[in-house]
Order: C-alpha cells, then structure tokens, then sequence
C-alpha cells in the first residue's frame, strides 16, 4: 500500500486539471436518430465552445457533418436548444452566427432557408406533406419586446407563415402521424413554463393554415411538458395537476398512464428536453426521476406498469426510439456523462460517446452522499455531500476540510449525480463539497418546487445556509472555512448569502445577479417577467427588489468576494458584476473580479474556463490561507 502524504486540505496535488478538464471534455447535446443513423451536438471548449454536429452511421465511426465554420446553436429564449433536426439525411439547422434556418441535402450544398436578418427559429419539426418546417420564430426585427410564433417556414425559402399567435411563448409544435394535427405549448408572462402553461391542439387545412384551435390542457396551477403523438395518433403529454409531473394520454379527458410522486418531466429551460418516446403504440421507455434519483424504465401504456431498467447509471435523459435501439443521456457517481445506445430487445448498452474518457483512477473521485437536512418552518431541504478524495493524500490528525457549498442556477434546476470534473477538481484537492437542492429546485414535486415563489433569496439562502451550518455541527466540516459558490440565479444566491447572513468566509459568484431591479428591467424577453412569481410585480413591489438586492446593502458584508463575468451576457449583464465589485473594493474587503471577452451567459471558451476555475482557487487559498501544489497565475485580489 503506498504511503499517504499528509498535508493541508485545499494544497492536495490532484491530477484532475483544468486542461484535463477542458482538453479532453466535451458537452454532450442534442441527439436525434434518423433511420439506423444517430445524430447528437457537440460542445467543443477547444473550439471556442463551437456546438458541432456528429453523425454515426452503423459500422463507421462519429463524423462531423457540417462545415467547420459552423456552430449548431439558437438563441431564441438566449438558452436555445433544438436547434436542428434530421429527416433521410436532410440536416436542417439553425447557425449560431446569423440564426437563419439552413439545409444541407446528402452530399450538398448549404442552402440557406430565411432571409431575414433578426429573426430567430428552434424547435422545429418537418412537415413533409406540405414541404414546409413548422418552427418557433421569435421576431426580433421590431421595437419593444420581441414577438414569438409558431410559423411555417416553405422549404423553398422565405421567413414563414404564421400559423398561431397571440400567447407571449411558444414551444413543441408536434404533428400527428397522418399529418392532419398540429399540438404545441403556450404560456404568457410573467409565467415560465414550469408555472403554467397549455396545450393547443388545431387541424390543419388545405392551405396550410390551422383550425378549430382548441385548448384541451393546462391552465393556472398547472404546468405541461413535452406533447407527444403515439404511433397511433394518441396525442400524449406530462403534467403536474395531481402535484407530480406524471404522464397522460388524452382521449375524451386525460388519463393518468402511471400515477405516481416522481418526476416525468423538468423545467423547460431548453427547447427540445424530453423524458420519454414510444416503443410502440402502447409501450413507451422513459425517464423518470424520485426522491433526486433518474431512473429508466419501459411503461405499459395498456396496465400502466412500469418496469425499471436495472443499468449501472443513477442519471438519464432524453430517450429517442429508433429500429430496435434507443438513444439517450446517461451517467452515473463513477462515470462521465455519455450518449448510450439500447438494444431494445436484448437490453444490452453500447456507450456511443463519452464527454470525456475517465482516465483517472477512481480513487480520486469523490461520491455523493445524498442528505436530507432541517431548515426553516420546520421543513428539509436536500443535497448530496462530497467528503474529499484522493488516493495520495491525507489531512493532518484534526484538521476539517473546507466546504464549498454550491448553489445551482434556475434557480429550478437540480444537482446531478453523474460524475462531473467540475466538482472533484475541488475534492480531489481536499475540499468538501455540499451540492444544495434547495426549495425551488426540481425533481421533488411541484410543491417542492414551488416553495421559492415569493421567496427568493430568502428560501435559497436560509437553505444553502443551514446545510453548511448542519454538516460543520455534525462535524463533517470546518465551521471557521465555509465558502458558497454559484452561477447565474446560484449566484444571486451566493451574494445574498453573504450579505444577509453571517455564515460564510469566502464566495465566488459566476454572472451572477446582485441587483434585483436591473434584472427586472434589463434582461432578455423569456426572463423578462419571472421575477414576478419569485419576488413579486416589479413596480407594485419595488421595496421587495431593494430590501433582497444584495448590491443594495453591500454596508452588511463581511467576506471576500470574487466575482467571474462574461462581457456579452445578455441574461445577466456584466454591469451587474461590476457594480458589486466596485462595492467590495470600496467597503476595502477582498475582492476580485475577472470580465471574460467573447462569453455569453456561462464559459464556453477552454482557455477561459481553465482561468476561470485556477483564478477561484487561487482566490480560496488566500483567504483560508493555504498553499497550492501546483503553480497558478495569480489574481489581483484588491484591499487583500
């Protein structure tokens, strides 16, 4: 047995580097299966963050299929997703520079679809009979605020026939089988879809149009997700009526296929999410996830059993059926995030293709620990906890290591169980991690989900809070270096933590939000109007966006601070940063601050992610005062 080396928490030597990270990882996307072939987008660091499109075609292996120009990626809602779709070998797609619709035919050239410039398109579907795309547009070619549509788009070119309109959003126009039905979502401001929205279905005339227009789900209290037509023409869908996303089909009413209190469906930040696809006419594999945990699992639709799939991996998503396989998301504690193929009939796995392959021993990974831990109004909340790890190194007899809290953005969004370098970078190199799913978060019921409402900033945080507070009261910790990080609402979170409560040493803050108001009146249309349900109606309720801006009671703050920024965010833009920054300096605490040229709402970039992650490590060890096993350029930390 080789002999560990003892030294301080923080200062491990970890092999699990930034280039590690960034070299040899990519972004699994979008997936689509086109006959035998499988299709699924790339997110490249190296290249810029260039979503690049891949093909597999039986016997061969993963080529791209586009020009290396071009980056498959939407911004319509700024977060985009589905962005291309795939029919007898016909891409057709939305490039990221100019967002035009395009088409590139087998073995030809590209063709571009939409003229005009200022116009937007995602999740588009193919109208065969009609030659056209139906797709949601959203018009940016007007004053005021953007309009969005579901329009037809004539695979000779031209920016589209309107078909329906009127609703703030749009999203998952779906054709029946026989192409005679069109079914898509809809929902207005200031609700996001999470909250409420319906489900339209229309025929569709001679002329392309649609009638009979009829809402026959959703409504106030009620939030849909994922529409879907059965082989056999059953329009189906998920929906949280009983408290639970559950799925149903619809015939003369909706009927529950599987009622259960677990998740078949998630926030539809994205365009494109799915947790399901047919089998058959009256089979159907899905995902599903209970008490934190994905499953995969085949449902009969006909007795409503449902069989889970017994396969090494505790995450799943995005199933997609082709001839005798399925196509989906997987991962697991001990395994990156790959893109599995599923033989259908044999349940054998082939990993099609890794986000990066796990050269590392795994006695540097660290393990989720799920926890369940008191927080207020006598309510838990919930997370995973990962103890440091690394098969060469041991702390001193009675030191705790430092915990770093994490605070995830959405603020709807869930921790993951799939191995993540991002998060055992930190443990390897002897911190603790608690990754928070704090009330809001999804994946534990629509109440659950709902708690935040009206109470962001104060839920979150008193959460993230008494998690850390829990875990160094159990001994698990250091009380005296407790650290929060976040991104984007993670980081609204992380800042109101240090500013409201006294229980953290050190954060990090990733574009995140200190200034209430300025969201509110200085974002992109899709969030536009979601403070309203989290704090309350802008101008009605002013005081509430003063009293939990953390920008505004910077005088309460006590804890070094750095702060990461991209200088083209449009979600959260980078003045919000930059205010906060000159707040810290000016109070003379320590703090840092990094503006990122050419990124958007998140890193994309490998050499800025790389800088990124050493700049907040190199941020912590100054502030809990330990040294580095490796050198890192250093960051100009202002009053330190």
């Amino acid at each position: 047995m080789t002999k560990l080396t003892v030294a301080p928490y923080g200062s491990w030597k970890s092999p699990i580097t930034t280039e590690l990270m960034t070299a040899k990882s990519i972004g699994l996307g979008q997936a689509a299966v086109d006959g035998q072939d499988i299709y699924w987008l790339e997110g490249r660091p190296l290249e810029g963050g260039r979503n690049v499109l891949v093909r597999l075609v039986p016997g061969g292996r993963p080529l791209e299929v586009l020009p290396a120009e071009i980056n498959v990626r939407t911004r319509v809602h700024e977060y985009g997703g589905a962005a291309y779709l795939v029919h007898a070998g016909t891409v057709y797609f939305v490039d990221f520079k100019d967002q035009h619709l395009y088409r590139q035919k087998p073995g030809g050239m590209l063709e571009v679809l939409t003229p005009t410039d200022g116009m937007r398109y995602a999740d588009f579907i193919l109208d065969e009979r009609r030659e056209r795309l139906i797709s949601v547009r959203e018009d940016h070619t007007g004053a005021g605020e953007a309009v969005n549509t579901l329009v037809a788009v004539p695979l000779s070119g031209g920016d589209g026939q309107v078909l329906a309109a009127g609703y703030d959003f749009y999203s998952n126009p779906r054709l029946s089988p026989d192409g005679s039905r069109l079914a898509w979502l809809c929902w207005n401001h200031p609700n996001m879809p999470w909250d409420c929205c319906e489900l339209w279905t229309a025929a569709i005339r001679a002329d392309g149009s649609l009638a009979d227009q009829s809402k026959v789900a959703g409504g106030v209290d009620e939030s849909l997700f994922q529409p879907e037509w059965s082989p056999a023409g059953v329009l189906h869908f998920v929906s949280d009526r009983t408290g639970w996303w559950n799925l149903y089909r619809l015939g003369e009413a909706a009927e529950a296929l599987c009622p259960l209190e677990a998740e078949f469906g998630e926030p539809q930040w994205v365009f494109g999410l799915r947790t399901y696809d047919f089998i058959g006419a009256d089979e159907i594999l899905c995902t599903y996830s209970q008490g934190g945990a994905w499953h995969l699992a085949r449902l009969d639709a006909k007795t409503g059993k449902l069989a889970p799939l017994d396969l090494p991996f505790t995450d799943y998503g995005s199933p997609h059926i082709g001839e005798g396989f399925a196509v989906l998301s997987a991962g697991s504690p001990a395994d990156p995030p790959v893109l599995l193929k599923l033989d259908l009939a044999t349940g054998r796995t082939e990993v099609l293709r890794r986000a990066f392959e796990p050269t590392i021993d795994r006695a540097y990974f660290s393990l989720p620990q799920p926890l369940e831990f008191p927080t207020e109004n006598g309510l838990a909340a919930r997370g995973y906890f990962y103890p440091p790890a690394n098969r060469d190194f041991t702390a001193p007899q009675g030191e705790l290591p430092p915990l770093l809290v994490f605070s995830h953005g959405g603020p709807t969004d869930a921790a993951s169980t799939a191995l993540r370098y991002g998060i055992q970078f930190w443990t390897s190199r002897g911190f603790a991690i608690l990754d928070v799913d704090y009330g809001g978060s999804s994946g534990y019921g629509r109440a659950y989900r709902m708690r935040l409402n009206g109470n962001w900033g104060i839920v979150d945080v008193e959460d993230c809070c008494n998690g850390a507070l829990w875990l160094a009261e159990q001994g698990r910790v250091d009380p005296k270096r407790l650290a929060i990080r976040g991104g984007s609402a993670g980081g609204f979170t992380t800042l109101a933590a240090l500013v409201f409560k006294n229980v953290f040493s050190a954060g990090a803050s990733l574009y995140g939000v200190s200034d209430l108001e300025a969201l509110a009146t200085d974002t992109h249309k899709f969030e536009s109007r979601y403070l309203d349900n989290l704090v309350g109606p802008y101008r009605a309720r002013k005081d509430l966006y003063v009293a939990r801006s953390p920008i505004h009671h910077t005088d309460r703050l006590a804890t070094p601070l750095i702060l990461l920024q991209g200088d083209e965010d449009r979600v959260v833009p980078p003045s919000q940063s930059q205010k906060m920054y000159e707040a810290v300096k000016a109070k003379g605490l320590p703090v840092a601050y990094l503006l990122f040229a050419g990124e958007q709402h998140g890193f994309r970039q490998a050499k800025n992610i790389q800088r990124a992650y050493e700049a907040e490590l190199y941020f912590y060890s100054k502030i809990f005062r330990f040294d580095l096993a490796d050198p890192v350029e250093p960051v100009r930390i202002e009053n330190l």
